[in-house]
């Protein structure tokens, strides 16, 4: 019975063991011309506006995070606008995939879906479609080293594959090394 018991405890305190190994850390190589601070203009759905937004590595290198922040000058129709939200991007183990969780001071919470195109130059972000919430797509294209187009575009629920673009910007690397 001993014998029993001990062989019991050494399975239980291996298999312990194995499952506290730290997961591999995802490759990100081709994601890195991102991390920095970046600064851009551009026109949304509420007027001209101005901005910036960070990507770094997180948790180790497990997971990259972008903070944004953007501001909308008042005009006639409304107040100044300012808008923040954080997005961190995962390695999925469960589909092996780069997902990434978005939040914003508004509320919304957005799971997306992250693919680098073949060429390394278009990030596309696309929401997960759902019959009962619009669908979104946020989508960097680098246009030269240190420079990037922004486009952020929503599509009906009904309709989940007709995007329009809520926001178009110009994007480029901050020298201030943030």
């Amino acid at each position: 019975m001993k014998a029993v018991c001990l062989i019991l405890a050494i399975l239980v305190c291996s298999c312990t063991l194995l499952a506290q190994q730290p997961a591999p850390s995802p490759n990100w190589d081709a994601w890195k011309f991102l991390i920095g601070k970046w600064v851009g203009e551009g026109t949304s759905d509420v007027g001209q506006g101005v901005g910036y937004f960070t990507f770094e590595a997180g948790l180790n290198g497990k997971v990259l995070v972008r903070k944004n922040h953007a501001d909308y000058p008042a005009t006639r129709e409304r107040p100044a606008v300012s808008h923040e939200d954080l997005m961190i991007v995962f390695a999925d183990p469960a589909t092996q995939q780069k997902r990434a969780f978005y939040t914003d001071s508004e509320g919304h919470v957005i799971q997306y879906t992250a693919t680098l195109s073949n060429d390394d130059n278009t990030l596309t972000f696309l929401s997960d479609a759902l019959s009962t919430a619009p669908r979104f797509r946020l989508t960097y294209i680098r246009t030269r080293p240190g420079q990037m187009a922004l486009t952020f575009e929503i599509a009906p629920p009904d309709k989940a594959d007709q995007f329009q673009k809520l926001i178009d910007a110009t994007v480029r690397k901050s020298g201030d090394g943030s």
